[in-house]
């Protein structure tokens, strides 16, 4: 759903699998495919190499990136229809900005992007 959007607005999808590629079918709407076999290690892979982390849905592999990308810091952290975090009193954690749509969750995203937006990972030099 997602990917068919960017790819529906000229963006480059690219599908980081979990595993080996022996499991049926590739990613729709994806413009390219990594096979990684790192199983959920692949979180890591995705979460270094954004410049923005929108989550979407509440799986745990999902609240893992949260997390992994909280902890990388310097990268907008946005959840969309999934995890809110408590603490042991029940009041949300800071960090993860929540939007209610995935127009809202982009435009979250690119208005919390650090600088000028040219020192994501794809841009440095």
């Amino acid at each position: 759903m997602f990917a068919a959007g960017a790819r529906a607005h000229h963006g480059l999808v690219i599908a980081v699998r979990p595993d080996d590629g022996t499991a049926p079918g590739p990613v729709a709407d994806a413009s390219a495919t990594l096979l990684t076999n790192l199983g959920q290690a692949r979180n890591a892979v995705l979460v270094w190499s954004a410049d923005a982390v929108i989550a979407v849905g509440g799986s745990w592999g999902t609240l893992s990136e949260v997390a992994l990308a909280m902890r990388r810091g310097g990268v907008p952290v946005v959840v969309l229809g999934g995890w809110r975090v408590v603490d042991a009193t029940g009041t949300p954690v800071s960090g993860p900005r929540h939007a209610d749509t995935p127009e809202e969750a982009v435009a979250v995203a690119l208005a919390d992007r650090p600088g000028d937006g040219e020192s994501g990972p794809a841009r440095r030099a």
